[in-house]
């Protein structure tokens, strides 16, 4: 499959608001709102997959010193600290039609190395049991259960040690 990975451009809100819609549920979903202030805020840790012009899945989220994700930082694009630490994964999407071609791992690694070039000490997520095992192939520790309460789900913090 022939895509390419690029940062996010202020022109992506409306792809990226229909690509979270169709990968999350209404619940824990990212809005159109939270989009434009991301994109704003830290583009320089947005990227997106794209095969010709359609963007077909993203990874995103805020630097911080925080060892964790706390469910403000979702709501609040202003306590992005760009010589954060640690580099957060908010979202990491895939349309259905383009999953199991390894555009996730590929946008996961991209974000990782970008993190090594930033210097950061590390990365920090949450995700849900089901995706424990994934996550753990990239080297991301489960650090248990997460405070977060986004979307009424239940979570688990993980880190990658740089």
């Amino acid at each position: 499959m022939n895509y390419s990975i690029r940062p996010v451009k202020p022109e992506d809100i409306e792809s990226l608001t229909s690509v979270e819609a169709i990968c999350f549920p209404e619940a824990e979903a990212a809005t159109k709102e939270a989009f434009i202030d991301r994109v704003a805020a830290f583009p320089e840790c947005f990227f997106v997959a794209e095969i010709e012009g359609k963007i077909i899945g993203f990874i995103n989220g805020m630097a911080t010193d925080s060892k964790v994700i706390e469910d403000i930082m979702f709501e609040d694009s202003s306590l992005h600290k760009p010589d954060g630490i640690y580099q957060s994964i908010f979202g990491l999407d895939v349309l259905p039609d383009y999953r199991c071609h390894g555009i996730a791992a590929a946008l996961m690694q991209h974000m990782i190395e970008d993190a090594k070039k930033k210097d950061r000490v590390g990365l920090i997520l949450t995700c849900k049991d089901k995706l424990l095992h994934y996550y753990a192939k990239f080297g991301y520790e489960n650090m248990g259960i997460s405070n977060s309460v986004h979307g009424g789900a239940v979570w688990y913090d993980m880190i990658l040690t740089l």
